[in-house]
């Protein structure tokens, strides 16, 4: 397996990752926050908890409807610009969340958002494979995702701090918390157009010898592939890759079921409502994720057991989430959830060098970003489900039971990545 050289390898990660990750901070931190202004939010709205549901989700509507197309527009116009205008559009709308002061403005404003974000991750998964060899994919993909457990480690006790804001400039805490992260996305979406490069060929950050050994490194990876499908219809239509799609699809309802109403949980652990202190303790699990984000791929990378590793961190993440409702303890319950958090998050730049060590060109682009659509319906449903399960067994642990036993059958088909991919797929283990 071709590796680039260890001083070359830090030079375009510490070019390139941070940036990256800083983006995916600020992305996490806008589709989730409303998981924090739940209560204040419903309290000072009169919005029912359905009706949260609902509008926590829809934001995967807008998502998933237009992943493919704006990833195959940032494959043709590239990430400087595209990059750029998905980061202001989202900003500027997440700014607006703080006008959502009914039911209505709050499902089109939730489902603006998604629209506006759609292709950003996908993109940003795009773009690695343009920069990281094979070798080096599931290490640098990693690092991206510490994105999610440091918007929550940095952004739990920022929102906690900016909800009790309220009553400043007669505006309510949610309000600020939303215009805050907003502005500052959009102010990172404009830095992005001065600060990317599209490809290794427009680095004039790297010398000519090193744009010249990357970028045959790259080559080499891209004609080991083989043929790719001239048509976009049939690279999306392949089997393999609507398997992997289903497996993402689990695994993504098994993150936001959490993740929307992690703040909210915690809470009720520790007896108190969401606020600065509770903001802190929801921080935990994330720091657990973020080492294992670290430690896990890294671990898949070098032992190339890619699907094992994969099916093992979601039988823990299953198990976290069931046994944070299963005891009354906050302790066990803290310490469940930090379990789950860990599993949940670094399982999935294992995952994604699945499509990504197997498809190029406009393939990648269309087949990365259809999964990652089915991962927006995952995150779509998730909370609606939960919220139905609930109710309907009267059981406020049954939405976490449910998606506990789902994130299990996702580690089992894990399993099976090879045998399905035998004609188009061909992953590590």
């Amino acid at each position: 397996m071709n590796k680039l050289p260890a001083p070359l390898l830090a030079k375009i990660s510490w070019r390139l990752l941070p940036f990256l990750l800083l983006m995916y901070i600020l992305a996490f931190l806008d589709r989730a926050n409303v998981g924090f202004a739940k209560a204040a939010f419903q309290a000072d709205t009169g919005i029912s908890n359905a009706a949260f549901a609902l509008g926590a989700g829809i934001f995967f509507a807008g998502y998933a409807l237009l992943e493919v197309p704006s990833n195959l527009i940032m494959h043709r116009v590239g990430a400087r610009i595209w990059m750029c205008r998905i980061m202001v559009t989202w900003g500027l709308v997440s700014t607006a969340m703080m006008f959502a002061h009914d039911e209505t403005t709050f499902y089109i404003l939730r489902f603006l958002l998604g629209v506006a974000e759609a292709g950003f991750f996908p993109g940003v998964i795009l773009y690695l494979t343009y920069w990281f060899p094979a070798a080096h994919r599931g290490q640098a993909m990693g690092f991206f995702y510490f994105g999610a457990p440091l918007a929550f480690i940095l952004g739990s006790p920022l929102s906690g701090l900016l909800l009790e804001m309220d009553g400043i400039a007669n505006l309510f805490g949610w309000q600020w918390m939303f215009a805050v992260t907003g502005i500052v996305t959009v102010a990172v979406g404009i830095w992005a157009y001065f600060y990317l490069n599209n490809r290794p060929a427009d680095a004039t950050w790297l010398s000519d010898d090193e744009r010249t050994l990357l970028q045959d490194i790259l080559d080499r990876e891209e004609r080991a592939k083989g043929p790719q499908s001239h048509s976009l219809l049939a690279a999306l239509t392949q089997p393999a890759v609507l398997y992997l799609a289903l497996i993402y699809l689990l695994i993504q309802a098994s993150v936001y079921g959490v993740v929307f109403y992690l703040p909210t949980q915690v809470a009720g652990l520790l007896g108190m409502k969401v606020g600065w202190l509770v903001g802190l303790v929801t921080a935990i699990p994330w720091i657990c994720a973020l080492l294992a984000a670290w430690l896990v791929p890294g671990y898949a990378d070098r032992t190339q057991q890619h699907r094992r590793v994969a099916s093992i961190t979601l039988v823990v993440a299953a198990l976290g989430m069931a046994v944070s409702v299963s005891f009354n303890s906050p302790l066990i319950g803290i310490a469940a959830l930090c379990f789950a958090a860990a599993g949940f998050i670094s399982v999935q730049p294992v995952f994604w060098t699945f499509p990504s060590s197997t498809l190029s060109g406009s393939a990648a682009a269309g087949g990365i970003a259809l999964i990652n659509s089915m991962g927006a319906v995952g995150g779509f449903t998730a909370p609606i489900v939960k919220n139905w399960i609930e109710g309907a067994l009267q059981s406020p642990a049954a939405g976490l039971y449910l998606l506990a036993t789902t994130t299990l059958l996702a580690a089992i088909l894990v399993l099976g990545v090879r045998a399905r991919a035998n004609s188009a797929l061909q992953p590590a283990n």
